[in-house]
């Protein structure tokens, strides 16, 4: 089956990761997934939240947020309106807790990274883009931190990727634009560990409940998507 924009069911949307995007922040890239773009910035702090001081380990954190015009319409900032929603705390929690999984806390020290994950267009995935281009501002703020000799050891242990699968008219696919993402029967965003071990899968049936056999071709899917960002971030950082 081929997709609107000619992609097969396996297939990424292009994917392109532009490191050193802001001038100020200790990391930053600006990830694209299609036509979905997100701005990363990790910034540095020489201190740790007030329940994490005196242990000794550090803290990685992250913030999510989307532009008034990054949708088809309008929509009034979180700011102006007084009240951050309930999808932009999810999201922000998902962020920081994918990321956490692949940091030494004491190997950071008492010291914090802060991701601002801002989507500057959304076109599906903006939270599966904004884990994997933040890994790779975490890891550009890291790099600074060691040069500066901050850490006592390496704080990365590994590396995260995040992809969006469904089904979409009964095909399970890869990567969901936004038109494929509000006609999936189901809806599903996995995190995983550039090793290959999986940190969170989050899944929903949109109509019919789905049977283990599916389950296991959305995640078939999925691995096989977040191997592949793996291996862009790589080349991003030139590992």
């Amino acid at each position: 089956m081929s997709r609107q924009d000619g992609r097969n069911p396996d297939q990424l949307r292009p994917i392109t990761i532009t490191r050193n995007w802001l001038a100020h922040a200790e990391g930053s890239v600006l990830v694209e997934f299609g036509g979905t773009r997100v701005l990363c910035a990790a910034s540095v702090q020489d201190s740790v939240p007030r329940w994490r001081r005196g242990s000794g380990q550090g803290w990685v954190t992250a913030e999510y947020a989307m532009l008034p015009r990054a949708t088809n319409t309008r929509n009034d900032r979180e700011s102006v309106r007084g009240k951050i929603g309930g999808r932009t705390h999810e999201i922000s929690r998902l962020i920081g807790r994918s990321l956490r999984a692949c940091v030494d806390y004491k190997a950071l020290g008492e010291n914090s990274v802060v991701l601002d994950c801002d989507v500057l267009q959304a076109d599906g995935g903006t939270r599966t883009a904004a884990i994997t281009g933040a890994y790779v501002a975490l890891a550009d703020a890291v790099a600074w931190m060691r040069e500066r000799r901050m850490c006592p050891g390496d704080p990365l242990i590994g590396s995260v990727a995040a992809v969006s699968v469904g089904v979409v008219g009964s095909v399970p696919m890869l990567d969901l634009c936004y038109t494929e993402d509000v006609a999936a029967e189901t809806d599903m965003n996995v995190v995983m560990t550039g090793e290959g071990s999986f940190v969170e899968v989050q899944g929903t049936a949109e109509g019919a409940p789905f049977d283990r056999g599916l389950l296991d071709k959305l995640l078939d899917l999925a691995v096989g998507g977040c191997e592949e960002l793996t291996l862009i971030q790589q080349e991003a950082l030139g590992v």
